[in-house]
């Protein structure tokens, strides 16, 4: 009897332990499926969020910590760590322009992954969500269903079980169509809003030289009417700057599209307009020096607005750009072609005053972009690039310019 007793509580226990087993193992399965539907969840908003913002929002987004911000930050310095271990020079620059171009896809991408992945663990959460052979259902195999479904194959081989689940499958399809959709629309609207901001940066290699610099510009236009070629000149970079900032703060993509030529890009473009804005503004005469001031405006805000879009912090340069010594030759020269400057002793104060305001600025971008700016003072004996090609010599026309300029095939 006592044996029996003991047998009988002997079994009891191990069935109450086989209870609490089952219940730690029931609780565990339902804590997993919570965090596996708020993980899910929460992909899918922000990923939805992001993408809104990117290519449908036409605002600058303040909000610091985005996940194109972490994808781009993240994917660039790994593309010029490369480009610097593995190449030197112009190939350098030519690898690195591959980076804008390539980046689309692979931010596309990366969001589908992540959508992908968000509607997978939302299948996987219920265990019972896809009808399969295999029970439970593997998260591989939700992975799976998510990207046929997500990219509207309907291969069939899996099909959703419960309600839930069809109702999953009918939002990712449309979540995917509509992805689709906006791919389509966002990479021609880029290629538009480059190419616009590449017309006027090859228009100025005849008034500025390549690469552009201020003297050029003041030079050139003083063989013409001063005043009139000037003013209609800095109008026009006035609308292009403005363009320029809309555009970069709709799609800040496009501060990664590098121009056709090494010696050429956006942010060169706009130091050169700056450092002339500065300099009429400060050693000319009453030549359009209130469009320089509004020129000037814009072009700063530019610079301003995107160093904040790709939180680039403003740093004095180690460098002078302007030298006192090349200052005085920059004033002789544009003496010696009959422009009427300032000699009062506050011009060269002025002028250091007002680059301290963009030079910070365009300083960073050009170490976070790697793009050079460009000098005061051109060289001599340097060509504008449709003074260059490397077809001269093939054709019987006269070499222009030195022969390491001719090597570079123009580009």
């Amino acid at each position: 009897m006592r044996s029996e007793r003991s047998l009988n509580i002997g079994r009891k226990q191990e069935k109450r332990g086989e209870q609490k087993t089952q219940g730690t193992c029931s609780g565990r399965k339902m804590a997993m499926s919570i965090l596996a539907i708020i993980a899910g969840i929460a992909l899918i908003i922000i990923v939805l969020a992001d993408a809104f913002e990117t290519v449908v929002f036409p605002r600058r987004v303040t909000r610091r910590i985005r996940l194109v911000r972490l994808f781009y930050r993240m994917t660039w310095r790994f593309w010029t760590a490369l480009a610097h271990a593995l190449s030197t020079g112009k190939r350098r620059e030519n690898y690195l322009g591959y980076f804008g171009p390539l980046s689309l896809p692979l931010l596309l991408g990366f969001w589908a992954g992540v959508l992908i992945s968000g509607f997978a663990l939302l299948y996987w959460a219920p265990g019972n969500a896809l009808k399969t052979p295999e029970s439970p259902v593997p998260f591989s195999t939700c992975l799976y269903f998510s990207g046929t479904t997500f990219f509207t194959l309907g291969l069939g081989d899996i099909v959703p079980h419960i309600h839930v689940a069809r109702a999953l499958t009918v939002l990712e399809a449309g979540t995917g169509f509509g992805f689709l959709a906006i791919v389509i629309s966002y990479l021609p609207a880029l290629n538009q809003s480059f190419s616009k901001r590449e017309v006027n940066i090859s228009l100025l290699d005849a008034h500025a030289g390549s690469p552009p610099t201020a003297i050029e510009i003041l030079r050139r236009q003083s063989q013409d009417s001063a005043t009139e070629s000037l003013t209609r000149l800095l109008r026009e970079w006035e609308q292009w700057s403005a363009e320029m900032l809309e555009s970069h703060l709709s799609y800040p993509v496009l501060v990664y599209f590098r121009s056709q030529h090494d010696n050429q890009s956006w942010l060169a473009a706009l130091t050169s307009i700056l450092d002339t804005c500065a300099f009429v503004m400060t050693n000319l005469q009453g030549i359009c020096v209130r469009q320089a001031q509004l020129t000037f405006a814009m072009a700063r805000h530019a610079v301003v607005d995107l160093s904040l879009v790709l939180h680039v912090v403003p740093k004095e340069p180690l460098i002078d750009r302007l030298p006192p010594r090349e200052l005085a030759l920059m004033r002789q020269t544009l003496a010696a072609e009959g422009v009427q400057l300032r000699e009062d002793a506050e011009v060269a104060p002025r002028l250091n005053e007002l680059r301290r305001l963009y030079e910070p600025y365009v300083h960073s971008l050009s170490l976070r972009l790697r793009l050079s700016l460009p000098p005061w003072v051109s060289e001599a004996s340097r060509k504008d690039n449709w003074q260059i090609s490397s077809w001269g010599d093939r054709i019987g026309m006269k070499p222009t310019g030195p022969a390491e300029n001719r090597e570079e095939e123009h580009f």
